[in-house]
């Protein structure tokens, strides 16, 4: 018996050992959605964080998480737990009144209109020394 029977039979998978148990690193995602901070500030104490970040990505991409939690839902429903009421809620947020139609040049106006120079000609003569 060689290579991969020896593994099979001994339960281990060949490839480099693990270095953090999943259990500290599912702990560590569960720190970081719980608190919201970024994956860069997950503790040491839950492994480093591109490894529990990693975990998180992987079981994202490959619908670990989806399955979790429809099945942590389809435990919950059948135990009375979950009450799938629905509600309908007739509330209206509002944006600010000036959001609606805001300028693409931003918000600064002129000082004053644009007609005011144009409607009144100042020439030499017309100036206060003229009279």
């Amino acid at each position: 018996m060689g290579g991969a029977g020896a593994a099979a039979a001994t339960g281990k998978k060949p490839g480099r050992p693990v270095t953090w148990p999943k259990r500290q690193l599912i702990d560590g995602i569960r720190w970081r959605v719980r608190t919201g901070a970024p994956w860069r500030d997950v503790p040491p104490r839950y492994g480093p964080w591109p490894s529990v970040y990693g975990l998180f990505r992987r079981w994202q991409r490959d619908g670990t998480w989806r399955r979790i939690v429809t099945a942590l839902q389809a435990r919950a429903d059948a135990a009375g737990l979950i009450t799938w009421d629905v509600s309908v809620d007739s509330t209206v947020a509002r944006e600010h009144q000036h959001a609606a139609g805001a300028r693409k040049r931003g918000i600064c106006r002129p000082s004053r209109p644009s007609g005011s120079m144009t409607s009144r000609m100042i020439t030499a003569w017309a100036g206060p020394a003229a009279a």
